[in-house]
């Protein structure tokens, strides 16, 4: 079977879907990207006002790396810069807190930033895979995206040590 487009507009859930091309797989996947965001927004616990202000900072910047790729760049050096800056505050509240591979448990919203940081991981394999097939972007995504994956890691780390939830070791039986 072939698929064919449906010439009505409300059966069509985004204009560039039935392309082949990895461009709209890498579009679909950093929207679903926002969209984690927004739900661990929506699960943050009271006292995390910062970490909050800092993620409504960063979520429009998801869609931002969204049409980066097809569209002009909107990753730039500041937000590289911005973004660097708030993991090192994180970083440094949480005391150095993980310095071992922890298994990804926790509330609610800690669950939710795992679920973002493993799309962050995915964003920077699809534009290793974009790249490899030819299309050009600005340096500043991948950097962008793999710093992104750091990030969401670092503020699970810190709302687990605010909580005062324990990290639970997982102990590699393969490296």
């Amino acid at each position: 079977m072939s698929i064919q487009k449906s010439k009505n507009r409300k059966e069509i859930c985004y204009p560039f879907i039935y392309e082949s091309a990895l461009t709209c797989d890498y579009e679909i996947h950093t929207d679903e990207l926002c969209s984690l965001i927004g739900m661990v927004l929506a699960q943050m616990p009271e006292g995390f006002e910062d970490v909050v202000a800092d993620l409504e900072t960063l979520h429009p910047k998801i869609y931002n790396l969204n049409g980066s790729v097809r569209g002009k760049n909107g990753i730039f050096e500041e937000d590289l810069d911005w973004l660097h800056a708030r993991y090192d505050y994180y970083n440094e509240e949480s005391r150095g807190r993980v310095t071992r591979f922890v298994l990804p448990r926790g509330p609610v919203a800690v669950m939710a930033l795992h679920q973002c940081r493993t799309g962050a991981k995915k964003t920077v394999r699809l534009l290793h895979r974009l790249d490899e097939s030819g299309v050009t972007f600005e340096p500043t995504l991948p950097r962008f995206a793999n710093l992104l994956a750091n990030f969401f890691f670092v503020l699970t780390v810190y709302i687990k040590m605010k909580l005062d939830v324990e990290e639970v070791d997982y102990i590699s039986i393969n490296y």
